[in-house]
């Protein structure tokens, strides 16, 4: 029996020897695959830095062409805002100096009118109706020329002019017109 342990326990230290190997190598290897998982991880790391990088990049480019595209459209938008209004600018003074021509005019017939009709108010009512007759008739005339000398721009600054003096008396003559607009409108439609 002696004999008998003594080879059981021989092999046990060649055992342990190459058990001791063998975890030698599992160690050594498992530093060699740690070493390669780390390599890998950090290459895989600095790929995904580079592929951000990357796409930081491309997202300003894009940006800036939105940016650049934006601006080249409101510029151009700005463009033809502009014209739009040259235009209506335009427009508006031409119907406005039209419109100032047909008030004229119409000054110019009314005068005329009273101006016929004054002979036939001095038969009937009297000479001194007949002359306030003439008088209003050379008021219309006198404000017709005056109205029809003037430009446009004249007749706004002096429009201005009197709602600066006279606000209160501004404010009710436009009361008033805008009655008789609404007054001529609405019989228009009925």
């Amino acid at each position: 029996m002696a004999e008998a342990t003594k080879t059981t326990k021989k092999p046990a230290p060649r055992k342990k020897a190459a058990a001791a190997a063998a975890a030698a190598e599992v160690v050594a290897a498992g530093s060699d695959n740690t070493a390669e998982a780390k390599s890998r991880f950090n290459a895989a790391l600095e790929e995904a830095k580079a592929g951000a990088a990357a796409l930081k990049t491309e997202a300003g480019e894009r940006a800036k062409a939105y940016r650049q595209q934006a601006t080249e459209r409101g510029d151009d938008w700005a463009t033809e805002v502009k014209q739009y209004g040259e235009q209506a600018k335009g427009k508006a003074g031409e119907l406005a100096t039209e419109g100032k021509g047909k008030v004229a005019e119409a000054l110019s017939a009314l005068g005329k009118a009273v101006f016929d009709t004054a002979p036939t108010v001095d038969d009937k009512l009297g000479a001194k109706y007949g002359d306030y007759a003439r008088t209003a008739s050379r008021s219309l005339q006198e404000t017709s020329a005056k109205l029809d000398a003037k430009s446009v721009d004249e007749l706004g600054e002096d429009a201005r002019q009197f709602v600066r003096k006279s606000p209160g008396l501004a404010v009710g003559i436009a009361a008033v017109g805008g009655f008789l607009l609404a007054r001529m409108f609405r019989g228009r439609k009925d």
